[in-house]
């Protein structure tokens, strides 16, 4: 099977996810988001046309820091002191939402609802298009490991090609699921296999295992009208794929990590969504631990077994956590960040309206040893500059910046920007750096911002919705350090050992 590598004029739209209508979709999921105080989340902002804004320049020009309380004029750039923007590529896909980011030597790899891109960055101020990919299905969640490349399909399509378009998931044969590529010639990547997962990948993490990598599949939202998908969905999709020959991969298990079923949502917790799996697992190899954020729960498991995973602990909050979204570990692994999606990414909740501990990021201490360990709550963490009303905004997709005797994050905040978080202190949390635009539009909600935002040897790389690749560059005595790191690749999800 060979991927389109140019854009198809006559397509006229994304592959909607399972459970909603393209027009009654969006409108009632917009309606939903002007109001001061959403309350569950939709996960995932892909029934909303990305906006536009002004046009933007390959290199961005040099922004200023904000007053206190200030909200920037339309697409103005504005960044602390410490955070110099250096480039941009606009986005390959006019018409799509961008999405995640994988790494792997000079070259990034950038998912997007309507394929991927992968780009040279050897010169960070001036990275270049090596080749685009036109492979719709939404939200191509990205990953890559030697000469492969893992692709998340997680909307109803006609079959598992590239030329396939949107097709209800009520349909048998409908498909959705793992696309493997081969990457060896980056500019002409060549799609190999594919594999058809229960609910399809929202997401997807590899666990390397000698031989073999696994792939957990994060989906949710099961119907007893889809014939793939029905309830109970309570656990993850194992995908085994052998090193030398990926076109054997297939699905391996399907642990239950909820056998009670998980949080019930609503209306047992208003503005609480029903756990009906996951929607994101980070992994720490070298521990053989894992983190879930899995809708209602978030969770810390065992990975010595990996087609078995095991979990070891569980939490909730029913007071300010509508999503569980995602989960990083700090480097000595005895701290999880889980990541709150109020909105679906969607909506504007970095308002004054919606207050510092909704829409933010929870910072938990692992206590204990062995099967005893524990997840102790501790803090939030909330951007503490607030966005206008027509401005999407909620914690997003963020990586470790792996600074010697520090945590520090950098995170994506849609048109939050790129924020640069210390959690050293886990009760006390701070800013100290960040980047953004002014919003798309000032009179009307408009999705945009950065989706990923992920520190890469000695640069961040954010992965815009609207306003495609920007790179950016710290310059802090905090994070000095980081830039002696230097990996052969990253995939947020699946942790390095920095040291």
């Amino acid at each position: 099977m060979t991927p389109n590598h140019t854009a198809d004029p006559r397509r006229t739209g994304r592959g909607n996810r399972r459970i909603r209508t393209a027009a009654a979709a969006a409108g009632g999921l917009l309606a939903a988001l002007l109001a001061a105080h959403p309350a569950a989340a939709t996960p995932d902002p892909g029934d909303l046309a990305p906006g536009a804004g002004a046009p933007q320049s390959a290199v961005p020009p040099a922004g200023r820091a904000l007053a206190p309380g200030e909200i920037p004029g339309r697409d103005e750039i504005v960044h602390s002191p410490n955070v110099t923007p250096l480039a941009n590529i606009p986005r390959a896909f006019p018409n799509d939402i961008n999405t995640d980011l994988a790494f792997q030597g000079r070259y990034a790899y950038a998912g997007n609802y309507g394929g991927f891109t992968i780009y040279d960055i050897a010169d960070p101020k001036a990275p270049k298009t090596v080749s685009t990919v036109l492979c719709p299905g939404g939200q191509n969640d990205i990953s890559v490991h030697g000469d492969l490349l893992f692709l998340s399909t997680d909307s109803s399509r006609s079959d598992d090609s590239c030329n396939s378009v949107s097709q209800p998931a009520t349909e048998k044969s409908s498909w959705e699921g793992i696309k493997i590529f081969d990457i060896k010639d980056k500019k002409n990547p060549r799609y190999i296999k594919s594999v058809e997962t229960a609910c399809g990948s929202h997401t997807h993490t590899l666990v390397p295992d000698g031989r073999d990598i696994y792939v957990y599949v994060a989906s949710y939202s099961p119907n007893e009208a889809f014939p793939d998908c029905r309830p109970p969905h309570d656990g993850i999709s194992v995908v085994k794929v052998p090193r030398k020959a990926p076109a054997q991969a297939a699905v391996v298990g399907f642990p239950v990590l909820f056998p009670d079923g998980g949080n019930p949502g609503a209306p047992t917790n208003p503005g609480v969504s029903k756990t009906t799996g996951c929607h994101d697992i980070t992994v720490l190899p070298s521990k053989k631990l894992a983190a879930g954020a899995c809708m209602g729960d978030g969770i810390l498991f065992d990975i010595r077994d990996p087609e078995r995973p095991r979990v070891i602990d569980r939490v909730q909050d029913n007071t300010n956590f509508a999503f569980w979204h995602s989960a990083t570990f700090n480097e000595k692994a005895d701290k999880v960040v889980f990541t709150d999606e109020l909105g679906g990414g969607g909506g504007a909740t970095c308002n004054e309206a919606t207050g510092p501990n909704r829409g933010a990021n929870g910072i938990y201490d692992i206590t204990g040893r062995g099967d005893q360990r524990k997840l102790a709550f501790r803090s939030y963490f909330k951007i503490p500059r607030h966005q206008a009303d027509t401005e999407n905004c909620v914690a997003h997709n963020g990586s470790l910046v792996p600074a010697a005797g520090r945590d520090i994050m950098v995170q994506a905040w849609y048109q939050g920007g790129v924020s640069v978080w210390d959690f050293t202190d886990s009760a006390r949390p701070r800013e100290i750096g960040y980047f953004e635009r002014g919003p798309l539009s000032t009179d009307q909600l408009s999705l945009g911002g950065s989706w990923s935002a992920y520190y890469y040897n000695g640069h961040v790389y954010s992965n815009d919705i609207a306003k495609g690749l920007d790179v950016l560059r710290i310059n802090d005595r905090r994070t000095d350090s980081a830039e002696r790191v230097r990996l052969d690749r990253l995939n947020v999800q699946t942790q390095p050992e920095y040291r």
